[in-house]
């Protein structure tokens, strides 16, 4: 009986806020030309928030004709008037809110000390608005920070920036990232970049904060200065010993100086003198959480927690770098190995579980198949139910993915030595590549791969559990 009672209050005062019965209060939301006038009872949000019952006191509000004035010009009205609809009725939709404003709603319910709507809107952005965080990733992440009530968003967006390090990097508003916050970033040791990709970046930002060009021998001794004062608090986080002979004398030493002389004399000596020991202060390699960096040409670290999302049969959102449950070696690729179906065999054959990308000629696209068992030259159907097929129509982005169990369980994974990997109805006989249609149907839902294609270049990963 009580629940039912609590919904007959809650209607009760959402008709309230609704017909504006006894109204004291008039909130001026928005700015010029899109300012509504909202009316709404100075008791309920006094009750409902700290921020009114200071807002709404005598030594602060504005009164005219016994009605409280009440501005905030950096709300957007229908943002306002879902945070009123919450203090008087304790409902909130979210759902028909698009990434932004749902930002800019938990902006707005932080400055109005509405902590419990706090939690819940970083949750909901979190499980629902993954996509939206990666649009403009400097902006989002400098507003996250700057509120320190955003805990679960900061933790987790930092990590996803983390796992994805190019959403930010790449992006062209980088280069106006807040010094804090790089450092924050260099400072991760979950940070999946390459450490010459991390050093690469970190010039790029710091010539663009100078507005100098990239080429040392042009710059005058004012610029050493500058570019390496810049530098500074950046160089201790940077993993220099981790970078390959060849990188450091192309991409590091013709910056050496910007660099401390002591470092550059180190880094020498190690590429140069054999079995020379580590100096005891260098900073430990990065963590990546993985007992196989990823080796591909074809795919990127975060195609890997949404291939085992379709391993375990799970919601994608569910997995992400750090928790992924499965390593990929590689085994093969076909433009290292060669071609031939013997050397995928010779390569792949009783490694048992594997999943094989193969890019299709001409296009972005990519298309691949999980293997549960094992490959074998031995002519003759498998059978499983946990095999499936997949198609990124573009290799880049993978929301364009598309994945299709088995349905014919019994002719599921083909093995053969004059085959490479075949799986239903993708066939691969002597590098010819089909998508059959059988007279028995599909054994593998339709997906979109086309009939007959050429392959530039494929690979097949062992997958391995942690």
């Amino acid at each position: 009986m009580t629940s039912k009672f609590l919904v007959e209050l809650s209607n009760d005062y959402e008709k309230l806020f609704e017909t504006e019965i006894g109204y004291d209060v008039i909130i001026y939301a928005g700015e010029e030309p899109n300012v509504k006038e909202i009316h709404a009872h100075s008791n309920i949000l006094c009750i409902r928030s700290q921020y009114f019952r200071t807002a709404l006191s005598n030594e602060w509000a504005e009164k005219k004709d016994g009605k409280f004035i009440f501005k905030k010009p950096n709300i957007a009205p229908h943002l306002f008037i879902i945070i009123l609809r919450f203090i008087y009725c304790g409902n909130i939709k979210l759902m028909d809110l698009q990434g932004p404003d749902i930002l800019r709603l938990l902006i707005a319910v932080d400055e109005l000390n509405i902590y419990s709507l706090i939690s819940y809107i970083q949750e909901f952005l979190i499980k629902y608005q993954t996509e939206f965080l990666h649009q403009n990733p400097t902006e989002i992440l400098e507003t996250v920070y700057e509120h320190e009530m955003f805990t679960d968003l900061w933790n987790f967006y930092l990590e996803k920036i983390c796992e994805e390090p190019k959403v930010l990097f790449d992006s062209d508003d980088f280069i106006n990232l807040k010094a804090s916050l790089l450092e924050i970033l260099l400072k991760r040791d979950d940070l999946y970049m390459s450490e010459i990709e991390i050093w690469e970046n970190l010039l790029k930002w710091c010539f663009a904060q100078q507005n100098m060009n990239n080429d040392p021998t042009e710059w005058s001794k004012e610029d050493i200065t500058k570019i390496g004062r810049e530098l500074h608090r950046f160089i201790p986080l940077i993993q220099f010993y981790n970078i390959e002979p060849a990188d450091f004398f192309y991409k590091v030493h013709c910056y050496k100086d910007i660099l401390p002389q002591d470092l550059i004399h180190d880094l020498l000596e190690f590429h140069i003198v054999p079995n020379v020991e580590l100096k005891s202060d260098v900073i430990p390699s990065r963590k990546l959480n993985s007992k196989y960096q990823l080796d591909s040409t074809l795919i990127e670290p975060n195609h890997l927690p949404l291939f085992a999302s379709w391993i375990n049969k799970n919601n994608p959102l569910r997995y992400n770098r750090k928790n992924n449950s499965y390593d990929f070696k590689l085994l093969y690729r076909s433009s290292w190995d060669g071609i031939d179906p013997y050397f995928f065999h010779r390569n792949c054959d009783y490694k048992g579980a594997t999943i094989w990308i193969a890019k299709i000629k001409g296009l972005t696209q990519l298309i691949g198949g999980y293997n549960p068992l094992d490959w074998d030259g031995v002519s003759y159907w498998k059978t499983t139910a946990d095999s499936f097929i997949f198609n990124f129509t573009d290799r880049k982005n993978i929301s364009t993915a598309k994945v299709s169990y088995v349905t014919s369980i019994n002719s599921a994974v083909y093995c053969d030595s004059i085959y490479g990997p075949t799986m239903g109805n993708i066939i691969c006989k002597d590098n010819n590549w089909s998508n059959k249609i059988y007279s028995d149907g599909e054994r593998y839902p339709n997906i979109g791969i086309p009939t007959n294609f050429e392959v530039e270049d494929y690979e097949v990963f062992q997958v391995v559990k942690r």
